[in-house]
C-alpha cells in the first residue's frame, strides 16, 4: 500500500518539515495498558513526520495516560529543529525509527543521495535522542531493492504498514478510529504526528484496543511485525524466566524451531514470526495464533517444545521472548 501526503498549503510544509524515521529499540518502553490482558497479541501505532510543536505533547501525554507505547517515524530536519521533543519522545519510551532526512520521493534519488538522506537522519535521531534507530519507513511508502539495500546497509529494517488511517488524507477522528479496528496481531498502522483528528481520535483508539485485549507495542526489526516492547511481561505475572531459540529440520516450504525454557515451570513464550509466515503445527506446548505473534504455553509436557512454520518466502528464524504466566 501506497499513502500521498496531503499538503494543506505552504504554511503547513514549513511548519511541519515532513518526514519519517527508522526505528530504534529503546531502553525505557511504556508497557502496554495494564487492564488489557494481550490475549490478543501487540499492534503496532505508529506517528510519521513528527516531531513538532503543535501536537506531540499531546500525542505522549494521551499514550502516557493509557500506559501505551508507539513507534514514531521523524524526519531528520524535524528532530534537529526539535531537539527537546525528541527527547520527550525517548523519555516516555516510544520506540523511535528513521523517515528520510525532509521527506522526499526517494525513488527519484541516486544511490547516494538516498545514502545521505538515511545516514544523516541516524545521526540526527542520535544527537538529539540518544538512540539509533533499527527500522526505517520509507516517504509515501515508495520502495525498490536499491533502496532497501541502503537502509539495511545501515542497519535499517524496512517497514511498511497494514493498516492506512487515512489521516494525511483528511480522515475524521471517527474514521481514523473505524481504521484502527481492522487491527490484529501483529500488525502496523499508519498515523501521522500532525493532524489534529488524530490527537482526538487517539483516547478512542486505545480504548478500543484494550476491548478487544489488544496491547500496543513495538516493531521488530528482525520480523518488521508488532511484537510486546522490551521489558514487557507478556504474561502478565511476576518473576522471569528465558527461553532459547534453535532451528530444527530444514525442508523447501516449512522448518521447525525448537524452544526451550528455563527459569519457571509456569511460563508464557510469544514467538514473533517473520512476514508471511504461519503456523502448521506444534508439539509439547498449547500454542495460540497462527501468524504474527503466537503465544504458547506449557501444556504438562515440560519445557521443551517446538513448532513448525510454513516459510511463504520468508526464511528468517522466528524471536522468542518469555515470561511467568
Amino acid at each position: 500500500m501506497r499513502s500521498r501526503r496531503m499538503f494543506v498549503g505552504a504554511a503547513v510544509i514549513a511548519a511541519m518539515a515532513i518526514g519519517g524515521t527508522a526505528i530504534a529499540e529503546l531502553n525505557r518502553p511504556n508497557v502496554a495498558a495494564a487492564a488489557a490482558s494481550c490475549s490478543a497479541g501487540y499492534v503496532a501505532l505508529t506517528f510519521d513526520d513528527g516531531p513538532n510543536a503543535g501536537t506531540t505533547n499531546q500525542l505522549i501525554s494521551t499514550l502516557r495516560s493509557a500506559g501505551a507505547t508507539a513507534t514514531v517515524f521523524p524526519t531528520g530536519q524535524n528532530a534537529t529543529n526539535n531537539a527537546s521533543l525528541m527527547q520527550a519522545y525517548k523519555n516516555a519510551g516510544l520506540q523511535i525509527g528513521n523517515h528520510s532526512w525532509d521527506h522526499p520521493h526517494l525513488l527519484t534519488m541516486s544511490q547516494s543521495q538516498m545514502q545521505s538522506q538515511l545516514s544523516r537522519t541516524q545521526q540526527a535521531i542520535q544527537q538529539t535522542a540518544g538512540v539509533t534507530p533499527t527500522v526505517f519507513r520509507p516517504p509515501y511508502g515508495e520502495t525498490n531493492a536499491t533502496l532497501r539495500s541502503v537502509a539495511s546497509s545501515l542497519g535499517l529494517r524496512e517497514v511498511i504498514w497494514d493498516v492506512d488511517s487515512q489521516d494525511w488524507n483528511n480522515a475524521s477522528a471517527s474514521q481514523i478510529r473505524q481504521a484502527a479496528g481492522r487491527l490484529t496481531n501483529g500488525q502496523l498502522m499508519l498515523m501521522h504526528d500532525w493532524p489534529a483528528a488524530t490527537i482526538q481520535a487517539l483516547p478512542g483508539i486505545l480504548q478500543d484496543l484494550q476491548a478487544r485485549n489488544l496491547c500496543t507495542g513495538h516493531i521488530s526489526s528482525s520480523t518488521g511485525r508488532a511484537v510486546a516492547p522490551p521489558g514487557t511481561n507478556p504474561g502478565g505475572g511476576t518473576g522471569s524466566c528465558t527461553v532459547s531459540v534453535s532451528r530444527g529440520s530444514d525442508w523447501t516450504d516449512r522448518f521447525n524451531v525448537n524452544l526451550s525454557v528455563s527459569g519457571s515451570s509456569t511460563w508464557a513464550v510469544r514467538i514473533a514470526l517473520g512476514s508471511g509466515q504461519s503456523l502448521q503445527s506444534s508439539w509439547n506446548a498449547s500454542v495460540t495464533g497462527t501468524t504474527g505473534t503466537l503465544t504458547a504455553r506449557p501444556n504438562g509436557s515440560g519445557n521443551n517444545f517446538g513448532i513448525t512454520v510454513y516459510k511463504n518466502g520468508n526464511n528468517n528464524t522466528p524471536t522468542a521472548t518469555c515470561a511467568l504466566s
